[in-house]
């Protein structure tokens, strides 16, 4: 089953008050595509493999409704079709979803018939898919009361109501009252950035170990090369310890050098000392080539 499945099915299962029970039946009616206008008679039809969210909605509309519905099977047996014949066309009621109890209501039932929402472990996407740009943007609207910012976009003959950011997607998954995938969801998420801020350390540390190792690897070949043309001991008594530290110690940080000193001093001080070591060996360098 697919995270998206596994969704539907949790929220097919929630109860409700009446008015609540109506917006669902609202937001799941307004997400059906294939409307056929007949003279006064409306006929819906949806697919889906989830028997449950098909014996739910029956049951709703029978319920609530003067309408005649029925579900059907296909011959392959791998889908369920629900039929619903409005004769009053009395469903689309937006006025009954002003309450924030109803809204979420009408989020759920849009998102059972239209909705998808990918596994998390591979990317961060939930949708909902219409054919009738304007309630595409009811959508949208309904969101944005809860502080979610979807965008629309076409695909072929529909409209996309999506969201790519993994906190609002768990916020909407809160709101339709899917608890469990919720859960699922941000642990999934929280084991994701988990690893992507260790590798990022990974990344930081190989980064900076590079650095060091490059820094000390220049460090030494310029001490060395005082050692061999005027000797450590020309240097000032400060700088002759650093330099006999870095030689000693060629993997250390420049905090472990400082450390190494008495008394000890920090990754600046010990920087700066390193740094006017560098600069006799150049002084010494450019001096030797002037001679020649």
């Amino acid at each position: 089953m697919t995270f998206s499945s596994k969704v539907k099915k949790e929220i097919t299962k929630i109860t409700q008050l009446d008015h609540c029970d109506l917006a669902e039946i609202i937001g799941f009616s307004s997400m059906v595509s294939n409307i056929d206008l007949t003279k006064s008679q409306i006929t819906s039809k949806f697919n889906s493999e989830n028997q449950l969210l098909l014996k739910k909605y029956f049951t709703f509309i029978e319920k609530y409704f003067n309408i005649s519905s029925e579900i059907l099977t296909t011959k392959t047996g791998l889908e369920n079709l629900l039929e619903i014949i409005n004769r009053n066309n009395n469903i689309n009621n937006k006025e009954a979803i002003l309450k924030i109890c109803c809204k979420r209501a009408y989020l759920r039932g849009a998102f059972l018939a239209g909705g998808y929402v990918n596994n998390p472990k591979k990317s961060y996407h939930l949708e909902f898919v219409t054919s009738i740009i304007h309630q595409a943007q009811f959508l949208q609207y309904i969101m944005l009361s809860f502080d979610l910012y979807a965008k629309i976009i076409g695909r072929k003959n529909n409209f996309v109501v999506y969201l790519k950011d993994g906190s609002q997607i768990v916020d909407l998954l809160n709101l339709i009252g899917a608890h469990i995938s919720l859960m699922e969801f941000e642990n999934i998420r929280i084991v994701k950035e988990v690893r992507n801020n260790v590798n990022r350390l990974v990344n930081c540390e190989t980064s900076n170990l590079k650095k060091t190792i490059s820094a000390s690897v220049n460090q030494i070949k310029d001490i060395k090369y005082i050692e061999q043309t005027i000797g450590l001991s020309s240097l000032s008594p400060h700088l002759e310890i650093i330099a006999k530290c870095r030689l000693n110690q060629p993997n250390a940080t420049l905090q472990e050098l400082g450390n190494m000193l008495t008394p000890p001093i920090g990754k600046s001080g010990a920087n700066h000392r390193l740094k006017k070591i560098s600069n006799i060996a150049i002084q010494l360098q450019n001096k030797r080539g002037a001679v020649k």
